[in-house]
């Protein structure tokens, strides 16, 4: 069954994993260097706080204010990530995962370092991409995984990259189909084009249809008002834009459109 996966990771149907993004870290563009590490503290506590307090189910830890991304993160923003998770650590009282972009070993890093359940990556495909020529390497990944000790991590393979498009175009549900089957993925995430646009309800049914027994998750550009169409088409949601204020991906996190939400989604399941 898709949805046994993630009922044993969060305990409820068809979850609502929460973004909490990062303000720019350390030795990126946008820095705020005055702030420091303190106000990345004081803001990822913030958001965390507005979204438990909404009672999503999970939540996502990512580096979302780190443009323009890179394809190898340095190590700084890696390990500050970690240290403020840590520092957090004491007051999350739900499930919890990481996504360092576009880096799939620091992903799998972070995520045994602080304890995370689940990841959420590009871990298979070449892209043509805003950051240049995106190749991968899952197999190399899940032997890094391996290496880490992190088996326990769950991999959340993200199969429509988001700023790029595949170098050699395949049929959207023949690579969901290889992704579980030659590359392990866990679960399959489905994403439009940029964060906080969503795929084409299509594009779920086509997934749907092609891994039926692997949990998929509506990735991007999830919303108050289009929950009803999509929730019904998948296993689950990641939703961070939305839930923003003013539906704004670098704002703080609107405890009150949080809340909206969850009572939307609380009423299809």
């Amino acid at each position: 069954m898709a949805g046994a996966l993630f009922e044993r990771l969060f305990g409820v149907k068809k979850p609502v994993i929460a973004m909490v993004h990062f303000p720019p870290l350390p030795g990126t563009p946008q820095f705020d260097a005055g702030g420091g590490v303190n106000r990345i503290l004081d803001s990822i506590r913030r958001d965390l706080g507005a979204l438990q307090g909404a009672g999503v189910d999970a939540v996502m830890f990512g580096n979302e204010g780190d443009r323009p991304y890179q394809l190898r993160v340095d190590v700084g923003c890696t390990a500050t990530m970690a240290f403020a998770i840590g520092c957090a650590k004491e007051e999350l009282r739900v499930p919890y995962g990481v996504d360092v972009l576009w880096d799939p070993h620091s992903t799998l890093a972070l995520a045994m370092a602080t304890g995370a359940r689940f990841c959420r990556e590009i871990f298979t495909g070449v892209y043509a991409s805003d950051m240049g020529l995106w190749n991968t390497d899952p197999g190399d990944t899940l032997r890094y995984r391996r290496l880490l000790g992190a088996d326990s991590v769950a991999l959340f393979y993200n199969i429509c990259a988001e700023f790029a498009a595949p170098v050699s175009p395949r049929p959207l549900g023949l690579v969901a189909r290889s992704a579980v089957f030659s590359s392990l993925a866990d679960a399959i995430c489905v994403s439009g084009p940029l964060t906080g646009e969503s795929a084409s309800l299509e594009a779920f049914r086509t997934v749907r249809e092609a891994v039926p027994d692997t949990p998929i998750l509506a990735n991007t550009g999830v919303r108050e008002d289009t929950a009803r169409e999509i929730l019904p088409l998948v296993d689950g949601v990641i939703v961070g834009t939305s839930l923003k204020r003013g539906g704004v991906t670098w704002n703080p996190v609107d405890p009150d459109r949080a809340r909206r939400f969850m009572e939307v989604v609380r009423s299809i399941r």
